[in-house]
């Protein structure tokens, strides 16, 4: 059994008009938020086994605050550049090219192919957008992520931080 977790990076900082979308950081609410998420994942019991992120300045650090809440070396963290303004494609290129001893993974990226990923999924589910720091999960029965993409997948969660 597989875990796949998608991961849209934490809310981020628009504060520098002039910086470009790959270097944007996060907001203090970004930063408040992903720790929160990811205790969320801690307390729901999902031990994740490797984080995957875009290198892009905003899913690199959520990446790196949820890895710090699971307590794991931050150099562990993969770096994929086609993560960043990825599609789809991309998305199962990428989980196909996992690693097989790993059993539940988690990956930090951006919308829209972020959103557009997770509704190619599970069928019969619907996501209009993938908030900042929202958490899509789904389990696959299979032992190799190269057989991802064809296998039937079963939701698992979807979560997002509530703004009040």
């Amino acid at each position: 059994m597989k875990t796949l977790l998608v991961i849209r990076h934490a809310k981020s900082s628009w504060s520098v008009a002039s910086l470009n979308d790959f270097d944007r950081s996060l907001n203090e609410r970004g930063k408040k938020d992903a720790p929160v998420m990811a205790q969320r994942l801690l307390d729901r019991k999902i031990m994740i086994d490797a984080f995957v992120s875009s290198p892009a300045k905003r899913a690199k650090k959520t990446a790196e605050l949820f890895s710090t809440v699971y307590h794991k070396n931050l150099n562990d963290i993969i770096y994929v550049s086609a993560l960043y303004q990825a599609s789809p494609e991309v998305f199962f290129q990428v989980v196909e090219q996992l690693n097989d001893d790993l059993n539940c993974v988690a990956i930090f990226s951006h919308n829209p192919g972020i959103t557009e990923f997770v509704n190619q999924l599970v069928e019969n589910t619907s996501i209009d957008d993938m908030p900042t720091c929202s958490i899509f999960a789904v389990q696959v029965n299979i032992s190799k992520w190269k057989e991802f993409k064809k296998a039937k997948k079963e939701f698992l969660m979807f979560d997002f931080p509530k703004v009040v």
